[in-house]
């Protein structure tokens, strides 16, 4: 955490003469950016593994065709076209979990009172009239709600959350366009009907597909919640997310 710590204020430090007071704000922003860029390279990836299980789909088709009515052999049948094709389902989640010890630096770091045994200075920074440290509720703390909505910290998390709306509904668009292109399989790329026996749907994969879209507004909830240092992280990583998704899936 000292280390951590340390990182963060040598990069507010760096640009202290650009952003001024939000120089703390901007360097989390900054090291956010340079987490993506490390995780990229796993992104194009996971692009590529998409595209290629997408190319895939009318062999899966023949497959199913062929196995319909015995589902172990055709899962084993699936299996063993993705192994042959060198293409992985869970490829697409190493992006998202290897992003997460950094998010939980940020929480930790700005949830703590102190670091290596001395007083977090960090705690001091701010965002404009927003202190990092705090949460949306503190902000609405500040002379009542409508007191605490219209005050220098509620006009921050309110520029927050219209951001954080704006890039929801955008992958909100995305996820639809997706489900639609490629519909949502069982693990192993079972069809729903043959797993789940003759004429049958795989329990809560209906409502698991209906709900998936949806996902990306729950965002909205993590920075209401979070300290601000924690929001801006899922922000901008949220931002970059979608925008990659849009460049990579296209």
């Amino acid at each position: 955490m000292s280390v951590f710590a340390h990182l963060v204020e040598q990069l507010a430090d760096l640009l202290q003469p650009l952003c001024g007071a939000s120089a703390a704000a901007a360097a989390i922003v900054l090291f956010t950016a340079l987490v993506r860029l490390l995780v990229h390279p796993l992104s194009r990836a996971a692009a590529r593994g998409q595209k290629a299980r997408t190319a895939l789909q009318p062999q899966i088709a023949e497959l199913r065709r062929k196995y319909g009515r015995n589902p172990e052999r055709l899962q084993r049948a699936v299996l063993e076209l993705h192994t042959r094709e060198k293409v992985s389902p869970l490829a697409g989640c190493l992006p998202g979990l290897l992003q997460v010890p950094a998010f939980f630096l940020l929480y930790h770091l700005f949830s703590s009172d102190t670091i290596g045994g001395r007083a977090n200075e960090l705690l001091g920074h701010r965002l404009f009239a927003a202190p990092l440290g705090e949460r949306w509720v503190d902000a609405l703390d500040g002379g009542g709600a409508l007191g605490g909505l219209l005050g220098g910290a509620g006009l921050v998390y309110a520029g927050l959350f219209v951001i954080t709306g704006g890039v929801a509904a955008f992958s909100y668009r995305l996820g639809r366009r997706a489900l639609a292109a490629n519909p949502v399989v069982p693990a192993g790329g079972v069809a729903p009907a043959v797993a789940a026996g003759a004429g049958g749907q795989l329990p809560g994969l209906g409502a698991a597909t209906r709900v998936m879209p949806f996902m990306s507004f729950f965002t909205l909830v993590t920075v209401a919640v979070v300290p601000l240092a924690a929001a801006l992280y899922v922000v901008t990583s949220t931002t970059w997310s979608v925008v990659e998704r849009a460049v990579l899936y296209r």
